[in-house]
C-alpha cells in the first residue's frame, strides 16, 4: 500500500519550492500518494490539478504574535550572551508604542521579556505557545482533518509560520511524524524557527551544524541534510528560452548587453530605488563611451510600494522592467503569491543577463549557478537620514559569515566606482564565479540538482 503524505503548506512560501519544481513528480516515483494541506489562498487543485486538503480556518490563538515576538527575542538576547555578539540586536525589529493597543502589546511585550530572558525562559514561552495553540479552535479542526485523511507522515514546508503551530501539534499529539524545512539560508540565526517537529531538513552541513548550535532541543540525528529545491530549476533545460525567444518576448534589443537589477524589499533596502538610478546613471556614461547596454529591473516579489516609478520613468530607454509573475490574492505582502511560470522567468533571466547587481540578495546564487556574477551595493545613500535603516548592517549579519573570502562577491563600497566595477565585470577583468561558487557549496550543499530526491528519501526512511 502507498504511503500518504501531506504535504503541508502554512503559507505561500512553500509553493514555489515543492509545488512548482519537479518535487511531487519525483515523489510519485518513489510511490507516494501526495495530498498537499493546504493553508493557503492559492488553489492547488483548481490551478494545478493536485490533490489537496483546504484549511478554511487560519486562525490563531490572540496572544500566540504576542508570546511569538517574545520568543523571538529572548532568543536574540541568549544568542547575543552566549556568543558575545552584538549582531543579533539588529535582528530585533522596533516596538510600537503609538496608539493604546500597540502601547499595551508592547509594554505587554517587554515584561514577558524580562522576566523570561534565558534558555529556561525561551521553554517556558515555547510551552505557552504551545499550550495556546491546543486551546484554539483551529488545532480541533485540523486535528479532525487528520484523523479523517490520516496521513502517514506531514513534511511542512516552512519551520517559521505561527499558521503551522496549531497543525503540527494536533499531528504530534495523534502519532504522525513530522518534518519542517527550514526554508532560507539567513533563517537560523534569526531566531525564526517558529515549530518543533521530529525531524529537520535543511540545505547544508552548515546549516545543520546552525541549528544544532542554536537550538539544544534538536538531536543531530533528526536533522538531515538535503539540499533545497529551490536552485533545481536552473538545472532544468525544459525551461531554457533562447536569447531570441526571451528578448521577443519581453520586447529587449537584441544589440544590447543587459544587467540584472534585483530589487530588494523596503525592509532590507529602504533606499533600493537609489541603487538602481546609480546603476542607470552608469550605464548610461558606459554606453556614451561605446558601450550598448540596458538594464533588466526584477523588482521582490512582495514589494507594492511605487517607490521606483520615477527611476524607471527618467531611464525608461535604457530599463526593461520585467516583473515577477507573482499572483496577489489579498492586500497584504504576504499574499503575495509566486506562479510556476515565474520559475522559468527567473532562470532566463539568469540565463540573459552578463550578471546581477544587489542588496545583500540570495540572487548571488541563482546567478553564480549560472557562472554569473554579481555585484553588491555597499554604501551610504546620501537620502539616509535618522529613521531610516543602512543597508551595512545587512552585511554584518550572520549568514554573510559564511563567505569563504572577500571575493565571494563584488563588493561596490563606493557610488563612484560603479562604472569602474560594471566595466570590470562586463570585460572579464573582475569575476566573484570562482569564489562564488565555493560559497554556494557552503550554503546551498554539494548535490543541488538532487534537493528533491535528497528529500523524499528522508521520509521513506522515516514512514518505514
Amino acid at each position: 500500500m502507498k504511503k500518504k503524505v501531506f504535504i503541508f503548506l502554512p503559507d505561500g512560501v512553500g509553493l514555489r519550492n515543492f509545488a512548482f519544481t519537479q518535487f511531487k513528480n519525483i515523489g510519485e516515483q518513489h510511490n507516494f500518494d501526495i495530498t498537499y494541506w493546504n493553508n493557503t489562498a492559492f488553489s492547488l487543485n483548481e490551478e494545478l490539478g493536485f490533490k489537496e486538503v483546504k484549511i478554511s480556518n487560519q486562525q490563531i490563538h490572540p496572544l500566540t504574535p504576542i508570546y511569538s515576538r517574545v520568543r523571538k527575542r529572548i532568543e536574540l538576547n541568549v544568542s547575543q550572551k552566549k556568543f558575545n555578539d552584538s549582531v543579533y540586536e539588529t535582528y530585533k525589529f522596533p516596538l510600537h508604542y503609538n496608539g493604546f493597543k500597540n502601547a499595551v502589546k508592547s509594554i505587554l511585550t517587554s515584561f514577558l521579556i524580562g522576566i523570561n530572558s534565558s534558555e529556561r525562559g525561551v521553554k517556558r514561552i515555547r510551552k505557552k505557545i504551545n499550550r495556546l495553540e491546543r486551546k484554539n479552535p483551529k488545532y480541533d479542526y485540523c486535528k479532525q482533518q487528520l484523523q479523517e485523511h490520516q496521513p502517514d507522515l506531514i513534511f511542512c514546508t516552512t519551520q517559521r509560520s505561527t499558521q503551522s503551530i496549531s497543525a503540527l501539534l494536533a499531528a504530534k499529539d495523534l502519532g504522525i511524524p513530522t518534518i519542517a524545512f527550514v526554508y532560507s539560508w539567513d533563517n537560523v540565526p534569526k531566531a525564526m524557527q517558529v515549530v518543533e517537529t521530529d525531524y529537520f531538513c535543511v540545505w547544508s552541513d552548515h546549516m545543520k551544524a546552525q541549528v544544532i548550535q542554536y537550538y539544544s532541543f534538536v538531536k543531530p540525528d533528526k536533522v538531515f541534510v538535503t539540499g533545497t529545491p529551490q536552485f533545481e530549476p536552473h538545472y532544468n533545460t525544459d525551461l531554457f528560452k533562447t536569447r531570441e525567444e526571451f528578448f521577443k518576448e519581453h520586447g529587449l534589443d537584441l544589440g544590447k548587453q543587459y544587467i540584472c537589477f534585483s530589487g530588494d524589499d523596503e525592509t532590507t533596502s529602504p533606499l533600493d530605488q537609489y541603487y538602481l538610478e546609480d546603476l542607470a546613471n552608469a550605464v548610461r556614461s558606459l554606453n556614451q563611451k561605446g558601450y550598448n547596454l540596458g538594464i533588466i529591473y526584477r523588482k521582490c516579489p512582495v514589494d507594492l510600494t511605487k517607490r521606483y516609478d520615477a527611476v524607471l520613468k527618467a531611464n525608461h530607454d535604457i530599463i526593461a522592467s520585467i516583473d515577477p509573475i507573482w499572483k496577489k490574492m489579498g492586500s497584504a505582502w504576504n499574499e503575495v503569491m509566486p506562479t510556476r511560470d515565474d520559475l522559468g522567468m527567473l532562470v532566463n533571466v539568469c540565463r540573459h543577463s552578463e550578471f546581477v547587481t544587489n542588496v545583500c540578495s540570495s540572487t548571488v546564487f541563482d546567478f553564480v549557478a549560472h557562472q554569473k556574477s554579481c555585484i553588491y551595493y555597499n554604501y551610504e545613500q546620501p537620502q539616509l537620514k535618522k529613521g531610516i535603516r543602512d543597508i551595512g548592517q545587512n552585511y554584518k549579519y550572520v549568514h554573510f559569515r559564511s563567505m569563504p573570502s572577500d571575493e565571494a562577491a563584488i563588493f561596490c563600497t563606493d557610488k563612484q566606482h560603479l562604472e569602474s566595477l560594471v566595466e570590470e565585470v562586463l570585460t572579464g577583468k573582475r569575476s566573484n564565479v570562482s569564489e562564488g561558487l565555493k560559497w554556494y557549496e557552503i550554503i546551498v550543499g554539494k548535490t543541488p540538482t538532487e534537493a528533491s530526491q535528497n528529500i523524499w528519501q528522508v521520509i521513506k526512511k522515516i514512514v518505514n
